[in-house]
């Protein structure tokens, strides 16, 4: 693995390391939004070991809600080959976290408060904080397309089941944008809620694959949203990624100590309780 502090960052389509074609760089690991729980990161890191995967690639929202977004972000550097900007990493350059409800507000405050060096910070500090002001929108690897939240709004739009809801009128127009915007597959997070959109526009949950494994399509355009890493909500407390070999798509749940975290977050009182009571529910 690579140390993501020495990988360019705002590399786009076609930028220095970009695969040439699908599935050039072996089996990949997919991973997002962390938040700053480092029980699951290591979890989910311990399982990847198993898969014997090439790289692991990350979706953003490596901060955010939990305890420890500093061991998170450290983790993140030296793990993965690169790693988008997530709507909470965003917020931690605001001076007020806009369009976030109290709880998720008042966390990325609180993170701020310390993870935002000052004049006599120590070079680590603020190579960590330069290096997550850096970070990318999206990422173009050949037909493959990488963003934290939408195809069509890479950093704030959710992508959800009920978008591809059949009212009887055909597909929205937000989705029907979201598939003009990319050429092949596009890979999202941000909703923490996992599933496939067929070029159907059907949604499929991971559960009601075989094998928990989609095969994409060749000739056909497919988003994958790829769950959460530290905070579920499809009901489902087990931390979520994908593998990814450049044809087919696997997810993974993994079980985590729940309890650890939310002990973590319930004795800071910047972090609401409930964000520690979702945990156990996967809401």
């Amino acid at each position: 693995m690579s140390d993501q502090g020495q990988i360019p960052t705002k590399q786009m389509a076609g930028g220095n390391g970009a695969a040439a074609s699908n599935g050039s760089y072996g089996l990949r690991a997919i991973i997002s939004d962390i938040h700053g729980n480092i029980e699951a990161f290591h979890a989910v890191l311990k399982d990847i070991e198993t898969q014997k995967v090439d790289e692991i690639v990350c979706l953003g929202d490596t901060v955010g809600y939990g305890p420890n977004p500093v061991e998170c972000l450290k983790l993140v550097r030296s793990t993965v080959k690169w790693c988008l900007c997530g709507n909470h990493d965003a917020a931690m350059f605001m001076t007020h976290a806009v369009g976030f409800h109290e709880a998720a507000a008042n966390a990325a405050a609180w993170q701020r408060s310390f993870m935002r060096p000052g004049l006599f910070s120590l070079p680590g500090k603020v190579a960590r904080w330069r290096w997550l002001e850096n970070l990318p929108a999206q990422r173009v690897e050949g037909r493959d397309m990488y963003v934290h939240a939408s195809p069509r709004d890479p950093l704030m739009e959710y992508v959800l089941e009920e978008d591809f809801q059949d009212m009887g009128f055909g597909p929205s127009q937000k989705v029907t944008e979201m598939f003009e915007k990319f050429e092949w597959v596009c890979f999202v997070g941000h909703s923490h809620r996992p599933g496939v959109a067929t070029h159907e526009f059907k949604w499929i949950k991971p559960h009601e694959l075989p094998d928990m494994t989609y095969v994409l399509p060749p000739d056909q355009k497919t988003i994958v949203n790829i769950g959460a890493v530290g905070q579920p909500r499809d009901h489902n407390p087990d931390a979520c990624y994908v593998l990814y070999d450049g044809h087919k798509v696997r997810y993974r749940r993994v079980k985590y100590d729940v309890e650890t975290t939310q002990k973590k977050i319930r004795a800071v009182p910047e972090l609401a309780d409930r964000l520690a009571d979702r945990l156990a529910k996967g809401l």
